[in-house]
């Protein structure tokens, strides 16, 4: 059985834990302390977006991250799909899918416009995963500033 369970403060470093494996996927550097302050403010403001783990017979498989945006052009709250791990040991069991699925169950929920996300080039199971699941290519590119 495959459930959703919303993310709280005592959860804390079983999440960053997670995004310790997420991370490691493409070589990011994360700093554990960090990610606990900002999971901590994340999690106190619920103006800032919404996270739950994702659990398969009581298990937790992975997790997923909303962030929450404005948009003049979308006339009103957007989100952006900040995370979604599977634990490799969870993988090929259809919880992506279900997750994909859970998304857009929230959409209504939180009066969500629509979801942005990004994903890495190289990441063509991802890439499936999203497509499958009606998401498509956006006519436009990321940029990034980092001062």
């Amino acid at each position: 059985m495959i459930h959703f369970k919303a993310i709280t403060h005592s959860d804390t470093d079983t999440l960053v834990s997670m995004m310790e494996d997420f991370y490691a996927i493409d070589h990011y550097p994360i700093d554990k302390n960090i990610s606990k302050e900002l999971l901590k403010e994340f999690i106190s403001n619920e103006n800032l977006g919404k996270a739950w783990f994702i659990l398969q017979n009581n298990q937790i498989a992975g997790y997923i991250v909303l962030t929450f945006i404005f948009s003049f052009e979308y006339q009103g709250r957007i989100a952006f799909l900040d995370e979604l791990f599977i634990s490799e040991s969870f993988r090929g069991n259809g919880l992506g899918k279900k997750a994909i699925e859970f998304i857009k169950t929230q959409i209504p929920l939180l009066s969500l416009k629509i979801v942005y996300l990004e994903i890495e080039k190289h990441n063509e199971k991802a890439q499936k995963l999203y497509l499958a699941g009606d998401f498509k290519y956006h006519n436009r590119n990321l940029m990034i500033f980092k001062p």
